[in-house]
């Protein structure tokens, strides 16, 4: 049976844990693409998942044993098709969202409808860097927060993956964007049309003022940063604390039944409807990738650790060498 390279780890702890391994290449079931994979990237679940922070989440995902992988998106090419899968062909450029972790290898059987052609204006790497958090961003903006022009947004932070891509699609939609970032990045976030640009370290909540729409991407003391909707204000977590999960949820929970303020979580889903629609975005200038480093497989966990020291702007790509099938 052929072989591929994969991101792999043996045991739950530090970045040093992970390591290129090999795996058989796998084969595309049922409504299924196998992808040549060029890129991924690295993503902040796959931290706690690695670190075994979540291990009843893991355990579901990638199975109850080791060794176990990495990678939820991905860029690269279509190697082969599974039945029933038309609309693309084999050799086609492809980005896409896995529902398991298994992108960071050479090769990876994908769901046909999370995937979709690779927009002309991305790289694989840059497309490996925007096709989760694109897709999160513009499901956070349009359809949990619902963004009307002339509304002012606080983003939490607005450098990082999820936070880089909904700054720029908030300012394209017409809001009014305060980012809040660490003082290295400050300059980014203003880059990406940030309106007022604010280090996160210094900022006092009650001194921000009021907002119709906020977007927290970091998950820690909610209630303060609730405090800060006007009324009818909206809140949307893509991220909670795994230190107080319970309480997190439950506060998450309640706050969606009760009161003007209501604050929404949601863990992205994409299809393929949703990577188009980021596609129009990028095609049209309102978006665009942010890569911070690329590394190559064989440095795995160099990457899970340059993203754990923080400081990141953007993502943190994971560049692979497909072999010749």
């Amino acid at each position: 049976m052929a072989q591929m390279r994969a991101a792999l780890y043996d045991r739950y702890g530090p970045p040093e844990v992970l390591y290129e391994g090999s795996l058989p290449r796998p084969a595309a079931g049922p409504g299924q693409v196998l992808v040549r994979v060029h890129a991924t990237s690295v993503n902040g679940g796959e931290l706690y998942g690695r670190a075994g922070r979540v291990k009843a989440v893991t355990g579901l995902v990638g199975g109850r044993g080791f060794p176990k992988r990495l990678g939820i998106d991905l860029a690269g090419e279509v190697a082969a098709l599974g039945a029933d899968v038309t609309g693309l062909t084999v050799g086609q450029p492809v980005w896409g969202v896995s529902r398991a972790m298994n992108t960071a290898a050479e090769y990876a059987a994908i769901d046909a409808n999370r995937l979709a052609p690779l927009p002309p204006e991305l790289t694989y790497a840059q497309a490996a860097a925007l096709a989760g958090v694109g897709t999160t961003a513009v499901t956070a903006l349009r359809d949990e927060a619902r963004l009307r022009p002339g509304e002012r947004l606080l983003v939490r932070g607005g450098a990082g993956g999820v936070g880089s891509i909904v700054v720029q699609l908030a300012r394209a939609e017409g809001a009014h964007v305060t980012a809040l970032a660490g003082a290295s990045t400050l300059d980014l976030v203003r880059e990406l049309g940030a309106h007022e640009c604010v280090d996160y370290r210094t900022a006092a909540p009650p001194d921000l003022g009021r907002f119709d729409v906020v977007v927290d991407t970091v998950g820690t003391d909610l209630r303060a940063w609730r405090r800060l909707l006007a009324p009818g204000g909206r809140m949307v977590a893509v991220s909670f604390d795994l230190d107080r999960a319970a309480s997190s949820l439950g506060y998450l929970a309640a706050s969606a039944v009760h009161g003007p303020r209501r604050v929404r979580f949601f863990s992205g889903n994409p299809r393929r409807a949703d990577l188009d629609r980021l596609a129009a975005l990028v095609a049209r200038g309102a978006v665009r990738p942010v890569v911070d480093r690329i590394f190559p497989l064989s440095q795995i966990a160099a990457a899970h650790r340059a993203l754990e020291d923080g400081g990141v702007r953007g993502k943190i790509v994971v560049e692979i060498q497909p072999v010749r099938p």
